[in-house]
């Protein structure tokens, strides 16, 4: 894959929260959430899997799962999608800097540093390509890039880039007014035993946060789909599996 200009988003510009109420047609749109696993498929080894999900414009969840490959996730894309449909996908879509990060991801840290969230750098010789692989192809389909800068789309189908740390912190009904939630990487000072246990405890405090806001406008209807009700006893039944002496000593991290 070669690296060109976009000529419509010169800016690399990551999609951003707004404390403005969007327009009320935005609650029209059918909403996919995409984790995409950045690196394909190759001949030799399949792609990590990728996270989706499905929102229906009521707020209930018509589907969720995995996928695997580029492929794999434009067939169910176009399997869920309806005539008006954004997509938000985690992963780099616009990439034109030969070198170093992109603006968006310089900001990201400059703009939520102070709850600890920071972005991968991504450049034009990076190896997980796969979101501008995506783009590309979608809008081979019809689809069209959104940047976010014009507000939110309200017809049609369109394709924007996410980053959900920055929406974790940057909106104030997660609550998470100090630092990130920390279900991923590991701190370095903690053990991989009491960290397991309190990724557990971070994962379910998550879970009952997205529930909350079936109360919200719009709402979004957590317990809807029965993947996303099991999610919480996933992340618990790792507490319950772990030894009880590693899993006495993390219980401390459960706030």
């Amino acid at each position: 894959m070669t690296c060109s200009n976009y000529p419509h988003d010169n800016r690399n510009h990551r999609a951003s929260l707004s404390s403005d109420v969007p327009d009320r047609k935005v609650l029209g749109m059918r909403v996919l959430g995409i984790d995409l696993a950045w690196a394909d498929s190759t001949e030799t080894r399949s792609a990590n899997e990728t996270g989706v999900v499905a929102v229906d414009v009521d707020g209930s969840i018509i589907d969720a799962g995995w996928t695997v490959g580029i492929d794999e996730t434009i067939e169910w894309m176009l399997a869920q999608a309806a005539d008006d449909t954004i997509a938000m996908i985690d992963a780099p879509l616009v990439v034109t800097n030969e070198t170093g990060q992109r603006l968006c991801e310089k900001q990201v840290g400059q703009r939520y540093g102070r709850w600890k969230v920071s972005a991968n750098s991504t450049n034009c010789s990076s190896k997980g390509l796969g979101g501008v692989a995506l783009r590309q192809r979608l809008e081979g389909l019809g689809w069209r890039y959104s940047d976010g800068h014009g507000g939110p789309p309200t017809s049609g189908r369109s394709v924007s880039e996410c980053y959900p740390y920055t929406a974790l912190v940057g909106a104030k009904e997660f609550g998470y007014d100090v630092e990130r939630p920390i279900y991923k990487r590991k701190p370095k000072k903690m053990k991989v035993a009491p960290f397991r246990v309190h990724r557990a405890c971070v994962a379910d405090d998550l879970i009952d946060r997205l529930d909350a806001l079936s109360v919200a406008d719009p709402p979004l209807l957590l317990r809807s789909h029965p993947a996303m009700i099991g999610a919480r006893s996933l992340a618990r039944r790792e507490l319950d599996c772990w030894p009880r002496s590693s899993h006495q000593r993390g219980r401390a991290n459960c706030h």
